[in-house]
């Protein structure tokens, strides 16, 4: 697969004529370099590569990390009484502002993009609009589905970001990965027509079906998303520091919240916010936390999953969230005594098989370009 990433941070210290450039290929052919008048010794090269595959595991981790407890958080608010969809989706992007004091660490320290200013406005704009749109479809799904059943059919993204990454990035298809399309899809139509359990407050089979179309449709725009932003990336941002990164989920957040504020007030919610959280099961202060906790949550994997397509490409930071899929649904057994019938376990069993398959890809692709 063609993994055409903006990973050139400058971490070894060489500058602008080194003339190695540390690549990672996950997976896809080597890029041709230009012809080098300095070779870069093989230790500083091995530490470039260590400290890459460093910032790769800790953007993995607070992916992973931060979408678990989000949509565990996210169930915990629809159960214990919140009814809110614009609230939710408000939540999923208004911890924005504490990413400021990562741009106060980590100021840039290269030359600012040479793209106009009105064309990265506008990459912003579209993108935080689209976000809020996806956001509103996954609040929906997760306020009709099982937390169980809700993180199983988002497997399906993967499928989906395999087909806008062929179309908008250049993605090579082998037939390990239509493999694991083939076997994400059939998990996530297993559950759409299991409907043995019908959400966490017993809603009707119409509400559990809306559920899941809107869960897939949010699947979907989830792909496109990520890869959108590869390609803003690579064709209009072109800023490579871990402020662009920074950049990138400040900026969008900021439309989106906006966005979804607008859709608070439009709707008439924002009057019922107030008895809503007298009427919260556990408390004001519980009500308080869990939007609070969950904001910050969906800006740690925000941070994780710009910075894994940043780093290496948008179909592996979806690799990586679907990776997460698994985990949330046995912590929504333990916590909110999901049902895990025989449909789910077989769907979860057949989900890690497609993501296998396209591990097994991953690790051929990148065996191959390392001998090239």
């Amino acid at each position: 697969m063609a993994d055409n990433n903006t990973g050139n941070n400058d971490s070894g210290g060489t500058n602008g004529n080194t003339a190695a450039e540390v690549q990672i290929q996950i997976p896809g052919p080597a890029k041709t370099e230009a012809p080098a008048t300095q070779q870069e010794g093989p230790s500083g090269s091995s530490k470039a590569k260590n400290w890459k595959w460093f910032v790769v595991a800790v953007d993995a981790l607070f992916l992973i990390v931060g979408q678990t407890s989000a949509t565990l958080l996210g169930q915990y608010y629809y159960s214990q009484g919140g009814n809110s969809k614009w609230l939710s989706t408000f939540v999923q992007t208004a911890g924005f502002p504490i990413l400021f004091f990562g741009l106060f660490f980590f100021p840039s320290k290269s030359p600012s993009s040479e793209t106009p200013v009105g064309k990265i406005a506008t990459v912003y704009i579209v993108l935080g609009l689209i976000i809020t749109a996806d956001n509103t479809m996954y609040s929906h799904g997760l306020m009709f589905l099982p937390v169980s059943t809700f993180t199983l059919i988002c497997a399906s993204q993967l499928a989906f970001n395999v087909f806008f990454s062929y179309v908008l990035n250049s993605q090579k298809l082998t037939g390990l990965i239509m493999n694991s399309v083939v076997l994400l899809t059939l998990a996530a139509l297993l559950l759409g027509v299991n409907h043995e359990s019908h959400g966490p407050t017993g809603v009707s089979g119409g509400k559990y079906v809306l559920g899941f179309l809107l869960t897939l449709g949010a699947s979907g725009t989830y792909s496109l998303i990520l890869s959108l932003m590869q390609l803003a990336f690579e064709n209009v941002i072109k800023e490579h520091t871990f402020s662009g990164v920074l950049n990138m989920q400040i900026y969008t957040a900021l439309v989106a919240t906006f966005a979804s504020l607008v859709g608070l007030f439009a709707s008439g919610e924002w009057k019922d916010l107030k008895e809503e959280m007298d009427g919260f099961q556990s408390g004001q202060f519980s009500y308080m936390m869990t939007l609070v906790w969950a904001s910050v949550s969906w800006q740690l994997a925000s941070v994780g999953v710009v910075g894994l397509v940043f780093e290496v490409s948008a179909l592996f930071s979806n690799v990586v969230s679907t990776f997460a899929l698994p985990i949330v649904p046995l912590f929504g057994v333990m916590a909110f005594h999901d049902k895990m019938n025989g449909v789910k376990v077989i769907a979860m069993l057949i989900s890690i098989w497609g993501f296998g398959s396209y591990l097994c890809q991953n690790y051929l692709d990148a065996k191959k370009a390392g001998s090239a």
